[in-house]
């Protein structure tokens, strides 16, 4: 089988704090439903219910992303490391959040450490739309120390201890494990993790009937460190018309927003590495040799196996797309080593 770029079935999840604001980026919403979540390309551990993303088009229709990689999977993944038990290293996913998401923490390496059955948990938000004044709380503030902040947990004035940044369209956070935060009314994100979903709730906004954590999350939140706006922002560079800029890069995944002043081919190269194609604005289309066009549109998340080869994008003039990549093992390591 020749590879050829990836589409997924949505996998959606209902929150008591979702909407139907996906519905813009593409998604089927059930009727009478608020769905928070949309997971566009997961690979989680059996143990989580839909969890583990379908494919959507090709030849490989119908089997989920981890047979896939079993049975093609240096075509797909390259020298790309996989999980502890062979899934796919990331997670992805669209949030609608309308009305405040809890306060809560993802466990950080000393945690995991101590905690086998914990999983770290890393991740970056780019904010697709925000009403006008919308916030995330992102961090302790730097003077509040634990005991303060466990008071006022339970005296419902936590709240006050978080760092709060009003966003808009485009802005880039980067959440490592350990990083106390909340994302505000108003928002739809698109998020990219590390493929985990331990979370610790500490306060649910006064909403009954939700478990909080906030022994476990006192072990891993991140007190006395003030918190960046955004991770390894870079100067954005145009090629041909096609605007990138590097907007984060941490340890599990690279991202970089690609976008178009008019409408452009852009060759692919995947240097031998999977990548990931997020379209928030805009779309076209994607071709490659001996598969069917795929379209590109708002809400389309795209897998590129390792080892495409030959493709290109015809993309509209407003296209603006997050472009994933995985870490290489190979980075830094001199031949013959």
């Amino acid at each position: 089988m020749k590879p050829y770029p990836l589409l997924f079935h949505p996998i959606l999840k209902e929150k008591v704090w979702g909407g139907r604001n996906l519905v813009a980026l593409g998604k089927t919403l059930p009727a009478g439903t608020a769905i928070g979540e949309s997971w566009e390309l997961a690979d989680l551990p059996e143990s989580v219910p839909g969890g583990r993303s379908k494919i959507a088009n090709g030849p490989l229709a119908g089997l989920r992303l981890r047979q896939a990689i079993a049975e093609h999977g240096p075509a797909i993944m390259g020298p790309a490391t996989l999980t502890d038990e062979g899934g796919f290293p990331l997670l992805v996913k669209f949030l609608d959040a309308c009305d405040n998401l809890s306060v809560q923490v993802h466990p950080d390496e000393a945690y995991v450490r101590k905690h086998p059955e914990a999983f770290l948990k890393s991740e970056a938000w780019i904010i697709v739309t925000a009403r006008a004044g919308a916030v995330i709380y992102k961090g302790v503030k730097p003077d509040v120390t634990p005991e303060q902040f466990a008071r006022h947990v339970r005296d419902g004035t936590v709240v006050d201890d978080l760092v709060a940044i009003t966003v808009a369209p485009g802005d880039c956070h980067y959440l490592p494990s350990g990083t106390c935060h909340a994302l505000g009314a108003g928002i739809v994100v698109a998020e990219i993790q590390s493929p985990s979903d331990t979370t610790f709730r500490v306060y649910d906004w006064g909403r009954t009937g939700r478990a909080l954590h906030l022994e476990q999350a006192l072990q891993c939140i991140t007190f006395g460190a003030p918190q960046r706006p955004a991770e390894d922002a870079g100067e954005p560079v145009e090629i041909d018309g096609l605007r990138t800029t590097s907007i984060a890069r941490t340890g599990f995944f690279a991202l970089e927003r690609l976008e178009t002043d008019r409408p452009l081919h852009h060759r692919i190269e995947t240097s031998g590495m999977p990548e990931i194609w997020v379209v928030l604005s805009g779309g076209g289309l994607l071709q490659t040799p001996d598969a069917p066009t795929v379209p590109l549109s708002p809400g389309t998340t795209t897998l590129l196996p390792a080892a495409l080869g030959g493709a290109g994008a015809e993309l509209a003039a407003g296209t603006h797309l997050i472009r994933i990549t995985l870490p290489s093992p190979l980075e830094g390591k001199l031949a013959g080593d």
